[in-house]
Formats: C-alpha cells, sequence, structure tokens
C-alpha cells in the first residue's frame, strides 16, 4: 500500500501543470484564469486511472485465494495524539456552544436591524458562508464540530435539562424515512435557495430561511427525539459525512475527555454507509458542490438562457440542476450495479447491487470535500474577514479599512492549490474504493473487476471538477 500511495502521489504532477481557476463568487475577481483543458484532463485523468492500476496490482492485500481475501485483515486502529481531560474540554464545549448561538442569533438580528446589503449584513455575512460553508470545512480537517454547535441542538438541550429527561412526544424516529428528510433538505436548501436564488444576497430572507429552518429542527426533535438531528438535519448529516476523511479524529468519552487522534483520511469513508438515502445524499452532495461552481461560469449561462426562452424564468434553473442531479444518480446507480456483477462474477445468487452503492457510496465523499475546500476557502476567508470588519465597526462605531485575507495569495499558489485539493480527494476517493473492492470481493480480480466501474465513475468526476473550475466566470 506504502509504494502505490507513493505512486500515486508522484502523479499529481500530471495534473499540477494544467492549473485551474476560478472561485466563488464573491473573490471571482481576483483569482479567474481559465487553462488549457488537454493539459486539465491528461493529467487528471492520468493521476486517477494510473493510481487505480497501480493500486490493483502492488496491493497485496489483494492476492491469494479468495476464501483467504474475503476474511479481510482489521482495519489498524488510530494513531492516539493527545488526550484533553474532561476537566478542560467541558468548559471548551460549553463556551463554544453558547458562543455560536450568540452568533447565530446576533446574525440574524442584524439581518432585520441592520443595512440590507449582504457585503455589510451579518445575517449574509455569517449564516450562508460561515455556518453552511465554514463549519464544513472544518468538518473536513478535525470532524463535524456540529453537534456541539448547532444552535437547534443547543436549545433542544436547554428543553431537555429543564424537562429533566429527553424529549420525544411522538415516540421513536421512523426507520422508515431513513435520512430522507436531511436529502430534502440539503437538495432544497443548498441546491436550490442557496445556488438558485437570491437568498445569499438578501439579509432579509436569509434570516427568514435561518429562522423557519431552525423552527423546523426543534420541532421535529421535541416530536422524535435526538435522533431527528442526526437523521433528519441536512448539516448534520453533511458535515458527519464530510467529517468522515478529517485526518484528526476527536472523541468525546463518556467521562467528558475528548481524545485526538490520526488517521488516514480514506479510513473513514471505507465503512458502509447506513442505507441508501445516505447514498442519495451522499451523490447530491458531489453534484451540488459541483453545480454551485458551474453556475458562476459563462458556460452555464449558456445552458440557461436557451432553457429559459424554453421553460420560464425560475424553472429553467431548477429543471437544470434536478437534470444534473438525477444523472449523477444514476450513473452511480449503474456503477454499483456493474461493479457487484463484475465483483461476483455474475452469479445472481450472490449479487446486491443495493448493497454495494451503501457499501461503496462513502467512499465518494472525498470527492466532495476536497472540492468543497478547493471551491470555498476563498469564499470563507473572504467572509470571515468581512465579518470580523464589520464587528469591529459596529462595536467602535466607525468605519475602519477592509480586512482581507487572501490579499497576498497570488494567482500562481492558488492554482496549484487547487489543483492539489481536488487531485488529492479524488485518489483519496480511488484508494477507499479499492479497499472496499478488496474488503467485498476477494481475491485480486474480482477486486480490479469489482473497482473499475468507480473508477471510470471518478475518473469522470475528476474531469468534470476541473473542467468546472477552468471555466470563464460570468461577469
Amino acid at each position: 500500500m506504502r509504494r502505490a500511495l507513493a505512486a500515486a502521489l508522484a502523479t499529481v504532477a500530471l495534473a499540477a501543470s494544467a492549473g485551474v481557476a476560478s472561485a466563488h463568487e464573491i473573490v471571482a475577481r481576483e483569482f479567474t484564469a481559465p487553462v488549457p483543458l488537454e493539459l486539465l484532463f491528461v493529467g487528471a485523468g492520468a493521476t486517477v486511472g494510473l493510481t487505480a492500476l497501480w493500486l490493483g496490482v502492488a496491493d497485496r492485500r489483494a492476492g491469494g485465494s479468495e476464501r483467504a481475501a474475503r476474511q479481510p485483515a482489521p482495519e489498524p486502529s488510530d494513531r492516539p495524539l493527545a488526550r484533553v481531560p474532561a476537566a478542560v474540554a467541558r468548559p471548551i464545549v460549553t463556551v463554544a456552544r453558547v458562543g455560536f448561538l450568540a452568533l447565530f442569533v446576533g446574525a440574524l438580528a442584524h439581518g432585520i436591524l441592520g443595512r440590507q446589503v449582504a457585503a455589510e449584513n451579518l445575517a449574509t455575512l455569517v449564516l450562508w458562508p460561515l455556518v453552511l460553508k465554514g463549519v464544513g470545512l472544518l468538518a473536513v480537517l478535525v470532524g463535524s464540530p456540529w453537534r456541539v454547535l448547532s444552535p437547534w441542538e443547543t436549545l433542544y438541550d436547554g428543553l431537555v435539562a429543564l424537562e429533566g429527561r429527553e424529549i420525544a412526544l411522538a415516540g421513536s424516529y421512523p426507520e422508515r424515512l431513513g435520512a430522507w428528510p436531511a436529502v430534502a433538505g440539503f437538495v432544497l436548501g443548498v441546491g436550490v435557495l442557496e445556488n438558485l436564488t437570491v437568498a445569499t444576497r438578501s439579509p432579509s430572507i436569509t434570516v427568514a430561511v435561518a429562522a423557519a429552518y431552525a423552527v423546523a429542527m426543534l420541532v421535529g426533535s421535541v416530536a422524535f427525539g435526538r435522533e431527528w438531528f442526526a437523521r433528519a438535519d441536512a448539516l448534520t448529516v453533511l458535515f458527519d459525512l464530510l467529517g468522515r476523511i478529517a485526518p484528526l479524529a476527536v472523541r468525546r468519552r463518556d467521562d467528558g475527555s475528548v481524545a485526538l487522534a490520526v488517521r488516514p483520511p480514506w479510513r473513514g469513508v471505507t465503512r458502509p454507509l447506513g442505507n441508501t438515502s445516505l447514498v442519495a445524499f451522499v451523490v447530491a452532495a458531489v453534484y451540488t458542490v459541483s453545480f454551485d461552481g458551474f453556475t458562476a461560469t459563462r458556460a452555464y449561462r449558456s445552458l440557461l438562457d436557451p432553457a429559459r426562452e424554453a421553460l420560464g424564468v425560475g424553472v429553467a434553473s431548477v429543471a437544470l440542476y434536478a437534470s444534473g442531479l438525477a444523472v449523477f444518480l444514476v450513473s452511480f446507480a449503474l456503477a454499483a450495479a456493474l461493479a457487484e456483477r463484475l465483483g461476483t462474477g455474475a452469479i445472481p445468487s450472490s449479487a446486491d447491487p443495493t448493497a454495494a452503492a451503501t457499501a461503496f457510496g462513502a467512499t465518494v465523499i472525498p470527492i466532495a470535500a476536497a472540492y468543497e475546500v478547493a471551491h470555498n476557502y476563498p469564499f470563507v476567508a473572504t467572509n470571515l474577514g468581512a465579518t470580523v470588519a464589520v464587528v469591529r465597526d459596529l462595536a467602535l462605531g466607525t468605519a475602519g479599512d477592509p480586512i482581507r485575507p487572501l490579499a497576498g495569495l497570488s494567482v500562481e499558489l492558488f492554482w496549484l492549490s487547487q489543483v492539489a485539493l481536488v487531485v488529492a480527494g479524488h485518489l483519496v476517493a480511488v484508494v477507499a474504493a479499492h479497499r472496499v473492492a478488496t474488503r467485498r470481493y476477494g481475491g485480486r480480480g474480482a477486486a480490479r473487476r469489482g473497482h473499475a466501474p468507480f473508477v471510470l465513475v471518478m475518473v469522470g468526476y475528476t474531469m468534470l471538477s476541473l473542467w468546472i473550475v477552468s471555466r470563464p466566470l460570468a461577469a
């Protein structure tokens, strides 16, 4: 495996020569530079494809007899790094929860009382960039902090403290719902509202959306208990999934202490997803973060204008989003079915496409995470600087100089960071899918066959992601 990873890292140079361009709309003017598509596609595709080929040949875990290979070796445990005692961890958690709730409420208040200008209002500066995107970036690094920071879970815990017991007035969460409420919330809230409406540029609309969502989450938790957050809150599900690839594992123990450990980024995404609704969520996340970048390009405008003429304003953009999502879902389902057929040797009794989808579903999380970081870190940093500046001006009563955290970032360094992040995410995904194929299908030949459909999907995702970030932005 070490030799395979060394070869994989060496191939990054193929993609690095291509470069990348574009970022989120607020920094679009600072970082825009189209690149030659030929170099982009060859570098990215070769990186992912050669990595998969090398893993299939060099990984000794896939060797041996079929029967022996079907008894997977136990995964090594995470490497302990440090332990924070309860006396230190509990105050930190309390301050974080109260502070984040205060920030959330303050942003809502400023959204109502402050100037209705997106770049000067805490509602639009905090809720979309820092809460939705910033917490996601933090989850990729250290695991999801959302169960600590979530304002609605903090309010629920307050109600539990007053009641003296867990609250679930309607009983336990219905298993048949799975994570479908979270899927619907993600598609509507992030896919449609964030990407296709003016909500992110309107403080008043942002306040209405955030308040309505908070009420829905609190009502659901009172009805079905704490499980509601894990299954129905789109943000909890999203950040938990992104946190699977975090190289730093943070775990709270029963005694209140916190254990820190380091792990390879692919380890968490080799664990199967619990059900098909989570598979749909992961695929929707991969697609939506790509679509988010696509909406800022001229290519999107060239597609949208004819669609508007045919379908009308508003309907056209939603139709484009829904069509692309359907293509991604179908392509992943077909890849899972083909992988199961090839990996099991086309034995009908042993083939289970649904089980294959849940087994491989988490392996594409690194793709979503990599593009999320690559696409949004300038957006988050810029809005963080703007938020600090607004809070400073409110506190001092004067208008000071703007804060630009990325002012010293060169275009060349930005290109390199984009390439490194996107390609690294796809490499982690390929490694994870290879390990799942080896564990699920056994011997080297079966594992290679089962892995192949997902290699094709990941090569396609790689090319699409880098094609999007290479496109000239719309004015």
